[in-house]
C-alpha cells in the first residue's frame, strides 16, 4: 500500500472518530437539555449564649458544662434533576454544623485554616417516579419522613431515614400511603471478650418499620389514621453510633446509651438506649437475662385537624406505642440491691391545640398528657416509645423555633422531644406583627411529670436523668417535678431571601430536691439551676 493511500485511510479514520465523538457530545447535550436542574438551599450563621443544664452541683462540686458562648454555621444545598412530572431525582447536601474555632470531627473545618474534614454530609438522596398509566407515586432513597401528626409535631418519628414511600389518591377525599423504612442495619461489630476475635458481626442488627396511613380530607376536616409495625434485632442498637464494636465483662458498652456494667451485672438508667431510639432496653443476652432474636415494635396514631369554623383552628392527636423488649434483666436499686425488671416499654400520649387567627397574630392554647412509669419494674416502662420524635409546642425544650443552635450538645434543643412521661399546658401568640417585616412568637408552658417518684432510686446517673441525655426524650420528670418555660422568638426579614432571628428562652427549674436527694444512693446532694438561652441566627434561603 502506497504512503498516500495510508495517509488517506488514516485521515478517514480520524474523521470517523471525530464525528463519533461529536455525535456523543451532541447526544449528551440533547439529553441534558431534557433535564431541568433546580437548586435551592439555606445558609445559617449564628451566635448564641446559653446554659441548658438543670444541674449546678453534685456533692458541692460544679458539674461539667460547655462554653456559654458559641458561634457556628450550617449550609444545606439541594439539587433536583427533573426529567418530567413523572420522574425526578434529588440530592441534598449538608455542610456542618461547624462550630467556629473547632477542628474536631463532626464540628471540624472551622478552626484556623478552615480545612477540616468530616463536615460534608449527604442528608437526602432519592428518586421520585410514577408508575406509568397510574396515579401511584413512589419515592426511594434517603428522605425526610414525618409520621402523620397534628398539635405540636410528631412524637414518634420526624427524621431522615432510608425508605421507600408509595402514595396513591383514590379521589379528592381519600388517599393511601405505604412506607417501608430501614433506620438501622449492619452497624454491629460483634461481641468480644478480653480482646478476643469479634463474633456475630452484623448478626440480628436490623430495625425495619412498615407504616400504613389513610389520609381523609373533607371540607374543614383532616383525619389521618396510621399504624406502624416494626421488628428490632437484639443487636441492632449495640454499637450504633459508637464505631460498631460492643464489649462487656467490665468494659464499656455503646458510648452514648446510658448503660453501664458492674461486676458483670447490667443495669440501666431508664433514660435512653441510643441516640434517637427511645424504645426501651436492648440486648440482654450473654447471661444478663432472657433474650429473644427479635422484638416487636408497634405504634398507632390518630391526628385530627378541624378548620370548620375558620379562623378557628383545632388540632387533636392520640398516639400509642409498644416495644416488646428482650425479656427480663437485673436492675440495681440504690446501687446496693438487685430487682428483676422487664425490658418492655409501652405508653400513650394525647395532645391538643386551639388557636384563633386575627390580623395582628394568632393566639392559642395547647396541652398534652403522656403516660409515665408506675414504679413497678416487673411490668416494664410505661412511657411512650419512639424512634426520633420532634415535638414543636415550645422552642427551647422542643423544636418549635429556629430548630438550630450555634452551640453544642448539652443544650435543650438537642432533645428528640416526645413528651413521654410528662404533661403540660401552655399559652402562645404566634406570628404577631406590629411593624412591617417584623414578627414575634411568645409562649409560656408549664411542664409536669407523670413518672412515679420511686423511680429515682433506680437511676445510676442522677445528673443525666434530670438533665436528659443527648438524643433522649428530654429530662426525666416525676409527679413531684415541674418546669416553667418562656419563649420569645423574633424574625426580621431584611431582604426577600435574608432573615435574622432572635430567639430567647428561659426555664424555671422546679424539680423537687427532696425527691431527687432523699431517694438517692449516697449523701451527695444535687443543686439545681434554671436554664436560659439567647441566640441570633442569620438565614439566607433561596
Amino acid at each position: 500500500m502506497s504512503k498516500k493511500r495510508k495517509t488517506w485511510k488514516a485521515f478517514k479514520k480520524a474523521c470517523m472518530v471525530t464525528l463519533l465523538a461529536a455525535g456523543m457530545v451532541m447526544g449528551v447535550q440533547t439529553g441534558a437539555k431534557a433535564i431541568d436542574f433546580k437548586a435551592q438551599g439555606e445558609w445559617l450563621v449564628g451566635f448564641g449564649l446559653s446554659d441548658g443544664r438543670f444541674v449546678d452541683k453534685v456533692g458541692g462540686h460544679k458539674t461539667d458544662s460547655e462554653d456559654n458562648f458559641n458561634a457556628g454555621q450550617r449550609i444545606r444545598l439541594q439539587l433536583d434533576a427533573v426529567a418530567s412530572e413523572a420522574l425526578s431525582g434529588t440530592v441534598y447536601f449538608e455542610i456542618g454544623d461547624q462550630k467556629w474555632g473547632s477542628d474536631v470531627d463532626a464540628q471540624g473545618g472551622a478552626a484556623l485554616g478552615a480545612d477540616g474534614n468530616g463536615v460534608v454530609k449527604v442528608k437526602n438522596a432519592y428518586i421520585d417516579w410514577m408508575v406509568p398509566q397510574t396515579d401511584l407515586k413512589l419515592r426511594m432513597g434517603l428522605q425526610g419522613i414525618a409520621l402523620p401528626n397534628a398539635a405540636g409535631g410528631s412524637a414518634i418519628l420526624d427524621a431522615d431515614v432510608a425508605a421507600v414511600t408509595a402514595n396513591y389518591k383514590f379521589n379528592d377525599n381519600v388517599g393511601l400511603t405505604v412506607l417501608w423504612m430501614r433506620p438501622v442495619n449492619d452497624n454491629f461489630g460483634g461481641w468480644t471478650r478480653g480482646g478476643g476475635t469479634a463474633r456475630d458481626t452484623n448478626y440480628l442488627d436490623n430495625i425495619d418499620l412498615f407504616t400504613l396511613s389513610v389520609p381523609l380530607t373533607f371540607d374543614g376536616i383532616e383525619v389521618t389514621p396510621w399504624a406502624t409495625y416494626g421488628i428490632m434485632g437484639k443487636n441492632s442498637l449495640d454499637g450504633y453510633d459508637d464505631g460498631g464494636v460492643v464489649r462487656y465483662n467490665g468494659n464499656r458498652l455503646s458510648g452514648r446509651n446510658a448503660w453501664s456494667t458492674s461486676d458483670g451485672i447490667l443495669h440501666h438508667t431508664l433514660i435512653n438506649y441510643a441516640p434517637g431510639f427511645n424504645t426501651g432496653t436492648g440486648d440482654l443476652s450473654n447471661g444478663f437475662g432472657k433474650s429473644h432474636a427479635y422484638s416487636s415494635l408497634f405504634w398507632f396514631g390518630l391526628p385530627i385537624s378541624l378548620t370548620l369554623w375558620d379562623p378557628l383552628n383545632i388540632e387533636l392527636e392520640f398516639d400509642y406505642g409498644y416495644s416488646g423488649g428482650f425479656g427480663s434483666y437485673d436492675l440495681w436499686k440504690r446501687g446496693d440491691s438487685l430487682v428483676r425488671a422487664d425490658s418492655r416499654r409501652e405508653g400513650w400520649l394525647i395532645k391538643a391545640l386551639v388557636e384563633y387567627k386575627f390580623d395582628w397574630g394568632v393566639p392559642g392554647i395547647f396541652g398534652w398528657y403522656a403516660s409515665g412509669d408506675d414504679g413497678d419494674m416487673k411490668n416494664g416502662s410505661k412511657r411512650l416509645p419512639s424512634i426520633s420524635g420532634a415535638g414543636t409546642f415550645t422552642s427551647f425544650m422542643g423544636a418549635g423555633g429556629t430548630d438550630w443552635a450555634p452551640y453544642g450538645r448539652g443544650n435543650l434543643i438537642e432533645y428528640n422531644m416526645t413528651y413521654a412521661g410528662t404533661w403540660g399546658v401552655g399559652l402562645q401568640v404566634r406570628d404577631m406583627s406590629f411593624l412591617e417585616d417584623l414578627t414575634h412568637t411568645f409562649r409560656v408552658a408549664l411542664w409536669g411529670g407523670t413518672n412515679s417518684p420511686s423511680m429515682v432510686k433506680y437511676f445510676n446517673d442522677r445528673e443525666a436523668a434530670m438533665q436528659g441525655a443527648w438524643g433522649s426524650d428530654g429530662p426525666y420528670m416525676t409527679t413531684h417535678d415541674n418546669l416553667l418555660e418562656f419563649n420569645l422568638d423574633n424574625t426580621y426579614q431584611i431582604y426577600e431571601n435574608l432573615a435574622v432571628n432572635l430567639d430567647l428562652g428561659y426555664i424555671v427549674n422546679m424539680y423537687d430536691s427532696d425527691t431527687w436527694n432523699r431517694r438517692w444512693m449516697d449523701d451527695d446532694h444535687v443543686s439545681k439551676k434554671d436554664a436560659w438561652k439567647a441566640q441570633v441566627t442569620f438565614a439566607y434561603t433561596f
